[in-house]
């Protein structure tokens, strides 16, 4: 069986080379009330795209954590915050304070829309 990150490598190798999305590797390790910043940088030949940040807690589904349009968050993502920057191509993650109920598997996800108003989801 794969873990989530062997599943997003596969899907990116079989999606090729267009778009891709880089974000920070490996395990991080804070303690409790520490910053938590997580990079992710793109790029698309696409204007029109999404930006996500999903989170994958042991034993349960993965579930959206941000949008970058999102406005109102679940409660249990309180205190998570990511900014699109166009200019440098960056949606980085963030949390003032994280506790032990953050550890998990976060991945940065990249979705565009197709000629035909359809969106197109790409997992890297």
């Amino acid at each position: 069986m794969f873990s989530a990150t062997h599943s997003v490598l596969v899907i990116f190798l079989i999606l090729g080379k267009r778009d891709s999305v880089n974000q920070t590797e490996g395990p991080v390790t804070l303690s409790e009330g520490a910053l938590l910043t997580l990079n992710c940088t793109y790029q698309t030949t696409y204007s029109d795209s999404y930006h996500f940040w999903y989170v994958h807690h042991l034993n349960k589904a993965p579930q959206l954590l941000l949008k970058d349009s999102m406005t109102n968050q679940r409660p249990e993502h309180e205190g998570f915050q990511a900014t699109l920057v166009n200019s440098d191509s960056s949606f980085h993650l963030q949390k003032q304070a994280v506790q032990l109920e953050d550890s998990a598997v976060y991945f940065c996800n990249m979705q565009r829309r197709n000629a035909k108003n359809k969106i197109t989801h790409q997992f890297y």
